[in-house]
């Protein structure tokens, strides 16, 4: 689905219809320096039960024009105006990282729209290390090796992957690598600038779910203490032998986590 954002075409994938205002809509972000396609197998799977499932490519990443936004409150301003754009008055916002601190902006600033939220691999601030921001901002292979090592449990590395024959570490780093320069750095950088995580928490009246890695090392899950605390209507998922990349490294715990939020 391509639509028109402040001037600039932003596409969403649907997976195979277009969405009816009629149905529950769930809404997918992805986190720094990917795109909607991390979202495959959990829109597919809404898509198939009766939802419009949206998986959305913020600004400047995978098929939607424009910079990366510089900051988590425009990206949650952003998923307000491309639910206008799509006819969609409100939805389940899912969120992955980077992306989870929009979906929490916006069920805080735009309450109207968000019937539940899901934090995935989450904390709230989500500070970033020196080691990682300097080489992504001088575009540095280095940054995308580091997230793609930082992101993925132990076992990740080792295999684990429940498809056969399918390479999670080397796919998840050829992801990273389609993004433009300069994008790592800016939505890094958006996040580590974003400090109102926990005062937009107190705001956020609807349904949330946390759903952490047990191994996260980017975003532990008792880096998440104080934004739960915050939450007035959190529950919290710790996903065993789980990393930051939680959607490729337990699929189907994170499926079955969102089937049970949402429905």
């Amino acid at each position: 689905m391509e639509l028109r954002i402040d001037g600039r075409r932003a596409f969403a994938a649907t997976y195979g219809r277009e969405p009816d205002p009629s149905l529950p809509t769930v809404l997918f972000v992805h986190g720094a320096a990917m795109d909607r396609t991390v979202w495959t197998l959990f829109g597919r799977y809404f898509t198939r039960h009766g939802h419009n499932a949206i998986a959305v490519d913020l600004p400047g990443h995978g098929r939607s024009e424009g910079p990366p936004l510089a900051s988590i409150p425009a990206m949650a301003d952003w998923l307000a105006a491309l639910l206008d754009s799509a006819g969609l008055g409100s939805a389940f916002l899912v969120g992955h990282s980077m992306g989870s601190l929009a979906v929490l902006d916006a069920a805080a600033r735009h309450p109207e729209r968000a019937r539940g939220a899901v934090l995935v691999g989450t904390s709230a601030p989500m500070p970033v290390t020196d080691a990682l921001l300097d080489p992504a901002r001088a575009n540095e292979h280095l940054a995308l090796d580091l997230v793609t090592l930082w992101g993925h449990s132990p076992r990740a590395h080792v295999g684990g992957f429940s498809v056969p024959g399918m390479w999670m570490t080397g796919g998840g780093l050829r992801l990273v690598e389609r993004a433009a320069p300069g994008v790592l750095f800016a939505d890094l950088a958006a996040c580590n600038d974003y400090a109102e995580g926990v005062d937009r928490a107190r705001e956020v009246r609807c349904p949330v779910l946390l759903v952490l890695g047990e191994r996260d090392s980017m975003t532990p899950a008792r880096a998440a203490r104080d934004l739960e605390a915050a939450l007035p209507a959190a529950r919290r998922l710790v996903v065993r032998h789980g990393g930051h990349q939680l959607m490729s490294e337990r699929p189907n715990q994170v499926l079955d986590a969102l089937a049970e939020f949402v429905g």
